[in-house]
């Protein structure tokens, strides 16, 4: 696991370092039918956030901890919610690291930027355990509720955010 955990701190710091040492353009992604920028990143987030709860339910499914629901296409529905999950996350940290950059001006913000730098980290670290052979039974659900909880984390300090004090609306 030595390999896996030090990628995902190599990822974590170099999206970090990064985003710190780049001038912010203020604008990455924008998508018609939105309000502006930080709409759809926000709309994107609760779409991830959204596949990462399917993600935790389905392998709870897999694991048998949903009482007598187990259902043979968890797996599947795992592989494929944590895809799209990932994939909507590129372009929302495509537009943190470039449009705004790592903010630390409120405590709300340092934390979102951390727990983005943390949650890709924790992403590579989680998708370079997987193929390993003779892990402890522990390692993927930690790895995998470490990437869950950091997710919902970001969703909490952004999209949250944003529709309790923008609107949901915008």
């Amino acid at each position: 696991m030595l390999v896996p955990v030090l990628a995902g701190a190599a990822v974590a710091v170099a999206a970090g370092v990064y985003g710190r040492l780049h001038t912010p353009t203020g604008i990455a992604v924008n998508l018609a039918g939105f309000s502006s920028p930080q709409a759809v990143k926000v709309w994107l987030g609760s779409g991830a956030a959204f596949f990462a709860v399917l993600q935790l339910l389905s392998a709870l499914a897999m694991w048998g901890r949903l009482g007598g629901l187990s259902p043979s296409w968890a797996g599947t529905a795992h592989r494929w919610s944590g895809r799209m999950a990932f994939l909507l996350t590129v372009p929302v940290a495509v537009h943190c690291l470039y449009a705004l950059g790592f903010a630390d001006h409120d405590p709300r913000t340092l934390l979102h930027s951390l727990l983005g730098c943390l949650f890709f980290g924790a992403f590579t670290t989680k998708m370079l355990a997987l193929p390993r052979p003779g892990l402890a039974g522990w390692v993927l659900p930690v790895a995998g509720g470490v990437v869950f909880t950091v997710l919902i984390g970001i969703w909490l300090t952004s999209s949250l955010w944003y529709f309790t004090t923008v609107g949901v609306g915008t």
